[in-house]
């Protein structure tokens, strides 16, 4: 597999590729092109472009959760295609837990989830919505709605969503991830984690059935955490022996330097490839 963040909220010391509050990934495995969120803007397209990335001819698009920062470059992609000239571009799948397309809002942002109603998007892709695992290639899942095990990582609510014809307090069920297969184990591949990134690898070792996790990568949702969530999920990782711990955009300084301690952390920027 070989995975390459054409977005994140850092871009890497002489990187050519842009920066912003949001996160999109680009994977390949087993022959299969996956983009795994699309970030704010068209910046995952700049950086897509400036590394040889062709977004035109993708398998899979996989949304990690249904907010913004996750979200809104679907439709600068839609414009791409588009405005490419190219009139065979393959419809790809897109999966998404049921949740995740339902209107959010958040401290007067009257739409804080995806701009593009489920019926527009189905002109363009094959919609998969479930909240249940489901396999992107041979050795690539999606692990469907996360279980929330850890007494630690209880989550709190993050604005609202529209539920049933009402506004209900957003827990956010539509938080998922991905996670690979290889022959030494598994790295897991997180959106946010707004679920918890120790819930994530719990919940990628019971969909696949193996123990062994390599690397975990991705927003961990760690922001202004305190000592009592930071200790035990610097714990959790340390536990697990990675090879390394790439954690990024919604992760803060305090986080990593927290997490560093004990962890492989690795730098992560727009533009970084890595290989598994």
């Amino acid at each position: 597999m070989e995975l390459t963040f054409l977005v994140d909220n850092n871009a890497l010391v002489g990187s050519p590729c842009l920066a912003e509050a949001g996160l999109s990934m680009f994977i390949e495995a087993d022959g299969r092109r996956v983009l795994f969120d699309t970030g704010y803007s068209d910046a995952f397209l700049v950086n897509a472009r400036r590394k040889g990335v062709d977004l035109l001819r993708l398998d899979w698009i996989a949304l990690s959760h249904g907010h913004f920062d996750h979200t809104w470059g679907l439709g600068m992609l839609l414009r791409q295609y588009c405005e490419s000239g190219v009139r065979d571009i393959p419809r790809p799948g897109l999966l998404a837990h049921p949740k995740a397309l339902v209107t959010k809002r958040y401290r007067g942002i009257p739409e804080f989830g995806p701009l593009l109603s489920r019926e527009k998007l189905e002109s363009y892709f094959d919609l998969t919505l479930s909240d249940q695992p489901v396999r992107l290639s041979d050795s690539l899942v999606g692990l469907g709605e996360i279980e929330r095990v850890m007494d630690f990582e209880q989550s709190a609510t993050l604005g609202e969503r529209l539920e049933d014809g009402a506004f209900v307090p957003d827990d956010i069920p539509d938080d998922t991830a991905l996670a690979y297969v290889s022959d030494t184990g598994l790295v897991v591949i997180a959106g946010c984690a707004h679920s918890g990134i120790c819930n994530t690898v719990e919940q990628a070792r019971r969909v696949t059935g193996v123990d062994r996790v390599r690397a975990v990568l991705g927003g961990f949702h760690l922001q202004n955490a305190g000592p009592e969530r930071l200790g035990p999920t610097a714990d959790y990782l340390a536990a697990l022996n990675l090879e390394g711990l790439w954690c990024c955009h919604c992760t803060d300084l305090a986080a990593k330097i927290a997490l560093a301690a004990k962890c492989p952390v690795k730098e992560v920027g727009s533009g970084l490839t890595l290989a598994f």
